[in-house]
């Protein structure tokens, strides 16, 4: 029987919310083994003081298979 578990994650980029979840990524699959997917749960991003977006934030669910 496989169990499956899940981590929420927020990748920052000053590029896209694609790289962001790119990043976020990234970030999992250096510690955690078996990574089979995961879901956009949220967008958002910052402003600067000249109306411009400084940073965007993509919040991910990895999901991951336990091993024994």
């Amino acid at each position: 029987m496989a169990v499956i578990k899940t981590i929420d994650l927020v990748g920052v980029s000053g590029e896209s919310w694609r790289d962001a979840a790119h990043k976020a990524l990234d970030e999992a699959t250096k510690t955690l083994r078996n990574v089979e997917g995961f879901n956009v749960l949220e967008t958002s991003a910052v402003v600067d003081d000249a109306g411009e977006i400084s940073e965007y934030h993509t919040h991910i669910r990895v999901r991951f298979r336990i091993s024994r």
